[in-house]
């Protein structure tokens, strides 16, 4: 779980990776195209402000000295300067969202890759650290983005607006530009102080929203496993103490949101007097026109308003710091799983592993939980010829679904060597298949999902699986969308998933208990189709059915033990 965080130079570290990809990279030439164009809106729009206050103070003078003339003809060229900013603003606004969804599409679309790039995704359920991976994707990264662009926006506009309010106040009096940077940087230092815990607090209110939503969706995926074991109570009582967690948190957040607000409210209210208070003894002294105090009003507040800007955007940063956190830990993950040398280069240090084309070989094969502490398989040595098979079984927890991980290269914890075929040449089959979804030409083909397949042919390996009605259920649509998840038990799903076996053909298939919720006639019928036509797997199982079924059998006992036999020496036995 990441530690909370505080203005270090780590966050600025984190915050300098997430933006240097989009501002630095492929896409730099678009991207500042449209920040030139912000940043030239932006000072456009405060030179019309600017305009605007000097035509002010113009306009109450010739009030105040009664000049009808004047007054109309500076209410004209005032509300002229109204008619100036209009398109300014709405074009500033278009650019500022325009650029803000560019970002985050190129930060998401990033994310997503770098997720999936070397199983990344699967290498992420071992790290508690990085909690909700789907909601920094999502909700994080649009944050970060809209957030960032807003940040880097008001910081150019109030340097643009210092500079160019500095010389109206400085023009109007000296004092009153060194009473305005007393002012901020004392309210600076206090809301510093006051507010600094919000960090923290606002980065565990993401945590604690994204536990709140992981636990409702679990519940979703999870529907039927928890009506049959009548878990309502159970879970209700989790997700009770999940909200718990936000309200409670929320409640201290709304506390410190609050002292911090006491200072802020009276922060700001005096900022309101204290111009009147330095200008309106110059224009009794008859130093300054009446219309100057309008202006020095006007432009003490927009010059504090953007020296003070930490103080007015102190909460918005606390959260801001938390979002950089959660993203950037996530980026930095991924770093470290980003370049496939590396990966390899570990592998190498722990089990080898080279490419056959049709065979699998293991040789003085040691394999080990990922954290080392525990050896679930010492010394194997075994080559499967094609056409072949092995029937792996044993205790539960004695590692046979941890062997199918090691020779998919999901786990490289121990030693030894192993020939396989490339991935492509292979296929997976695991207990609970997924359906993807879409329709029911997606589950066939998935997961390339780009066969131009003909109805009839599809129709004759759900024949073959023993799933001949299943195309009826959707009117013999195989394009229409239904949720197949939910339409089909677990049997069905399994039989589905060697119909996805049958039509990508590879050269070795992996079958963990994939077989498990098969009666057994259709179990032999799926088995029989595989030695038929001369398929090379490697089954897990329980089931003694199985045995006939394969050439091999690979005990599997416990402290890493194992034993190895021939079915057909077993059937003489």
């Amino acid at each position: 779980m990441d530690q909370a965080p505080k203005f270090t130079r780590h966050v600025w570290l984190q915050l300098w990776r997430l933006i240097r990809p989009y501002f630095f990279g492929r896409t730099w030439g678009k991207a500042w195209a449209q920040l030139s164009a912000l940043i030239i809106l932006s000072v456009a729009v405060t030179g019309v402000g600017i305009w605007s206050g000097f035509v002010m103070s113009d306009v109450m003078t010739a009030l105040e000295k009664q000049n009808a003339p004047a007054f109309q003809r500076g209410l004209w060229i005032y509300l002229g300067t109204f008619a100036a900013t209009v398109p300014l603003a709405a074009y500033y606004r278009y650019v500022e969202e325009r650029l803000a969804l560019n970002w985050r599409d190129f930060l998401a679309r990033t994310l997503m890759l770098r997720y999936f790039y070397n199983r990344a995704y699967y290498r992420l359920q071992g790290h508690e650290e990085i909690d909700n991976p789907d909601q920094r994707m999502s909700e994080d990264a649009k944050n970060f983005t809209i957030t960032s662009l807003s940040f880097s926006l008001i910081v150019i506009n109030s340097v643009i607006q210092i500079i160019g309010y500095a010389g109206v106040l400085w023009s109007i009096s000296v004092t009153l530009v060194g009473v305005l940077v007393g002012y901020a940087v004392f309210g600076t230092l206090a809301a510093f102080l006051i507010g600094k815990r919000l960090i923290g607090l606002n980065y565990l209110q993401y945590e604690r929203e994204a536990n709140l939503r992981y636990g409702l969706v679990r519940v979703r995926d999870n529907s039927e496993s928890i009506a049959f074991y009548r878990g309502e109570r159970r879970e209700l009582r989790d997700l009770r103490a999940r909200l718990g967690g936000v309200v409670g948190n929320m409640l201290v957040l709304i506390r410190w949101n609050r002292n911090l607000a006491f200072f802020t409210t009276g922060y700001n209210s005096l900022a309101l007097i204290l111009p009147l208070m330095i200008v309106a003894p110059m224009f009794l002294r008859g130093e300054v026109e009446f219309g100057k105090i309008a202006q020095a009003t006007g432009a003490f507040a927009t010059f504090l308003a953007a020296i003070s800007l930490f103080i007015t955007q102190f909460e918005r940063l606390s959260a801001f710091a938390a979002g950089v956190t959660r993203l950037g830990s996530l980026w930095e993950f991924l770093d470290e799983r980003d370049v496939e040398d590396d990966l390899e280069a570990e592998n190498a240090e722990h089990i080898e592993i080279s490419e056959d084309e049709r065979t699998i070989s293991l040789e003085n094969l040691t394999v080990a939980t990922p954290d080392g502490n525990r050896e679930l398989l010492r010394d194997l040595n075994f080559r499967l010829p094609p056409g072949k098979s092995l029937l792996i079984m044993g205790e539960s927890g004695a590692g046979k679904s941890s062997l199918l991980r090691t020779i998919a290269g999901l786990w490289s914890s121990g030693e030894g060597k192993i020939g396989r075929p490339p991935y492509r040449s292979m296929m997976f089959l695991p207990q609970r298949p997924y359906m993807v979804p879409g329709s029911l030409r997606a589950q066939l083909d998935y997961p390339e999902a780009t066969r131009k397949m003909e109805g009839e042919d599809m129709q004759e390996i759900l024949d073959t699986v023993n799933l001949p009605e299943l195309s009826d259920r959707v009117d013999g649509d195989f394009d229409r969308p239904a949720d197949w998840a939910n339409m089909l038990s677990l049997g069905e799903q399994q039989r589905l998933s060697f119909a996805r076996l049958i039509l990508k053909k590879p050269a070795i298939a992996f079958l963990d208990e994939s077989t498990s919720a098969l009666d057994e006639p259709n179990e032999e019928r799926l088995y029989k189709f595989l030695r038929k036509h001369h398929y090379t797997f490697v089954s897990v199982g329980h089931r003694s059915t199985l045995l006939k079924h394969h050439d091999w059998l690979l005990k599997m006992g416990k402290d890493g033990k194992w034993k190895l036999t021939e079915t057909k020496d077993l059937e003489k036995t």
